[in-house]
């Protein structure tokens, strides 16, 4: 069909220079392992931190509610699609994220944009971290507001940018709680402190700190001690919770605004009832069975020190988002495709995911994982490392 020549040049010359990848189908369920093509392998490029995407308990919840309510739920949230279930689990998350409210949206990405879109106008300026998620960067397009964005967790730039946009009616500091190409966490105290110090307001995405960091995976804002400091959390039920969706947790006034302005939440049709009470389930979870967040993180560590001895720069992580650091886009995507046939499945990231010059192989452990898997895992890392010069 004509009219996409340009289009499919781009696509050629993607793989000449063997950046192109194709959509890779897993054959099995979500787990510490994986059937792709056939081949059975270790996964470690999933989000699934606490193995939820199998729990019992949640796959219990949510046939239970396909038996009673449907496979779902026929409308919007605003017009006939808000159940009664809908409601209760948003009572739930905010009283286990410690916020007055909580608005669940129909994925993470449609958080960010739902809430930055809606609640700044043109006499607003939104200051957001270079690094943040795409997400982020796109609710910020859609708005009429100012945008000034500071240097990569440098409290000196946001200073900066606060003395700078003192004439607006809103400043709205963002930031990611995790940021998901590096694993490193956010300042949020320092953060905190000059939001405070110049009357702005703070939203935090915590998609990767999500059932991962703060008491039983309550995300960065309760890990730092700073309940009640932060104006608005967004978090996703995609990543550790193991379903699909994303929140707002907030205060009762951002969440009616939201539920008359926020486009993604008017115009989308609501989470079906397997979805909603899977979620649901799984904040008991996380309440009932803090071990598995205690076992992510021995894990995160044993894999850690395991790579950092073999040689492997992992950057400047701090929780189980391990970046092997590597460069070169067509190299990462050699390496990536050599793990594979040592057995493992760990995804090269390349620009424009990252800058160029930073490409790498992102690992994600679990609690699901084994040590002798995570073993196993280092050793394949070790021969293909050696194989392809990294090493």
């Amino acid at each position: 069909m004509k009219g996409f020549e340009h289009l499919q040049e781009e696509l050629n010359q993607m793989k000449d220079e063997g950046t192109f990848r194709e959509l890779i189908p897993l054959e099995s369920a979500q787990g510490s392992r994986v059937t792709i093509k056939g081949k059975d392998v270790i996964q470690l490029s999933s989000n699934n931190y606490l193995g939820l995407t199998n729990h019992p308990r949640m796959k219990e919840a949510a046939e239970k509610a396909i038996e009673e309510y449907g496979v779902g739920t026929g409308s919007v949230r605003t017009i006939a699609g808000t159940l009664s279930m809908h409601e209760e689990y948003e009572r739930k998350l905010a009283k286990f994220k410690h916020t007055e409210a909580a608005l669940v949206f129909q994925s993470g990405f449609t958080t960010n944009q739902g809430v930055l879109s809606s609640m700044l106008n043109d006499q607003d300026v939104v200051i957001s971290d270079e690094l943040n998620h795409a997400s982020i960067i796109d609710g910020i397009r859609l708005t009429k507001a100012a945008r000034k964005i500071y240097k990569h967790v440098d409290m000196e730039s946001l200073e900066e940018a606060l003395k700078a946009s003192s004439e607006y009616r809103t400043r709205l500091v963002v930031t990611d709680g995790v940021f998901s190409m590096d694993g490193n966490i956010a300042p949020l105290p320092e953060i905190v402190e000059l939001a405070e110090k110049y009357d702005a307001l703070i939203m935090v995405d915590d998609a990767h700190a999500s059932g991962v960091l703060g008491e039983n995976g309550r995300g960065t804002v309760n890990h730092f001690g700073l309940d009640g400091r932060v104006h608005i959390q967004v978090g996703t039920l995609s990543k550790a919770i193991g379903v699909l969706g994303g929140y707002v947790a907030t205060s009762q006034t951002l969440k009616e605004y939201l539920i008359h302005k926020g486009r993604p939440f008017l115009f989308s049709t609501s989470h079906p009832p397997a979805v909603t009470a899977a979620c649901d389930a799984a904040v008991d979870v996380l309440l009932e069975e803090p071990e598995l967040i205690q076992k992510l993180w021995d894990n995160t560590k044993f894999f850690k020190d395991g790579l950092t001895k073999l040689g492997f720069d992992t950057g400047i992580s701090k929780t189980p988002i391990t970046p092997v650091m590597i460069g070169d886009d067509a190299l990462t995507h050699k390496f990536s495709d050599e793990l594979f046939k040592e057995g493992v499945f760990a995804q090269g990231i390349v620009f424009p995911t990252v800058p160029k010059g930073k490409a790498r192989i992102r690992t994600i452990v679990t609690a699901e994982h084994s040590k002798e898997e995570l073993q196993e895992a280092l050793d394949a890392f070790e021969r293909a490392g050696k194989t392809l010069g990294i090493l």
